[in-house]
């Protein structure tokens, strides 16, 4: 397949605290729990911390058009719709830094281009890798592909449950939310809506 490939700027933040900084703002944290930072048991927690909010936030460090920006033009005149359904993801609340645990489903129609699966996936995890609300991130994803790739449409449905509703708050275990974007002909035409819930739904 002939590949159309892009390159776009990488996201860089000067202003990001160092190591250390971070470190010691976990200490503080744990002594504001009510814990000793000292004691065996989490000598080392500050550390580990650090290292898996730098793994759990690492979409800030990743620009989705470097991901989307690699297509493919030869598709033998396919048009109709690509969908790569439960893309598992995880994800933290914005207003309390608490997980959020779901599934996306991406479509698009092709206008000329098609994205290799994987990237779709990929985009998922990048604006999963952020502090983040569920509507945000739904049209995120959306708005960077149908930008990048520019499709005839593109359709994104998240389903997710809020650990700041099952773990604190009113504590509803169980309970999902629900979002959806449109763009294009997914969002002018309720058929074609209809088609892709249709294809999410159906097993």
């Amino acid at each position: 397949m002939d590949a159309i490939v892009k390159n776009f700027p990488q996201v860089v933040d000067s202003d990001r605290p160092s190591q250390k900084e971070a470190e010691d703002a976990v200490r503080v944290l744990l002594r504001w729990a009510g814990d000793d930072p000292q004691r065996e048991g989490l000598l080392d927690t500050p550390a580990r911390v650090a290292k898996a909010y730098r793994e759990l936030f690492g979409g800030y460090d990743l620009n989705p058009e470097d991901v989307l920006g690699r297509t493919f033009e030869e598709v033998s005149g396919y048009d109709d719709i690509v969908l790569v359904r439960d893309i598992p993801f995880f994800s933290h609340c914005e207003h309390h830094m608490v997980p959020i645990i779901g599934k996306a489903h991406v479509g698009y129609l092709p206008n000329g281009r098609v994205l290799g699966l994987s990237k779709i996936a990929r985009v998922v995890d990048i604006f999963g890798r952020r502090l983040q609300t569920q509507e945000a991130m739904t049209a995120q994803i959306a708005n960077a592909i149908d930008d990048t790739l520019r499709p005839r449409g593109v359709a994104v449905m998240i389903e997710a449950e809020h650990m700041c509703m099952a773990m604190r708050g009113v504590q509803k275990q169980g309970s999902s939310t629900l979002t959806m974007t449109f763009t294009g002909a997914f969002k002018a035409d309720a058929a074609e809506q209809a088609r892709f819930m249709s294809l999410v739904r159906g097993r």
